[in-house]
Order: C-alpha cells, then structure tokens, then sequence
C-alpha cells in the first residue's frame, strides 16, 4: 500500500451515480448525500427516511464514507 493509499478508500473509482441510488429507484427522497469511500455507492444520510448509506456499509463492511454535497469534501 503506497503513503496516499488507505484501508477502506478507493479514490480511483467513479461516483456510483448522482443521487441516493435506492432512494432514485423507488421514488423516494433524501436530505444530504453520502458516497462510499471504497466502492463509491451514493446513499442518503442518516437524516433522510431511508438511511441507504448506513444500510449500505452495514451489509458490505465499507467503513468510510464522504459527504457527496457540493462545497463539502469531509470523510
């Protein structure tokens, strides 16, 4: 693993979308957007109905998550 690599993070790997991909599939809505950091799936966050991003690192392990808002670049 290289200095700028990290366990949990793939930088390489396009966006998974341009909105909540389970929320865009059944017609549901949410507040803030969250991109996985290893595989790049978008999920709403905790705060929307649905919680995708949560439910998606608790069924595959991926620890990391960025915000996917614009203006923001958190982890």
């Amino acid at each position: 693993m290289s200095d700028t690599e990290s366990p949990g993070i793939d930088a390489s790997i396009p966006p998974g979308g341009t909105g909540c991909l389970e929320c865009e599939a059944g017609g549901g809505w949410w507040l803030h957007q969250r991109r996985c950091a290893q595989c790049s799936h978008i999920g709403c966050c905790d705060k929307s109905p649905s919680q995708h991003a949560t439910a998606h690192a608790r069924k595959t392990g991926h620890p990391v998550i960025r915000s996917f808002e614009p203006g923001e670049d958190w982890f």
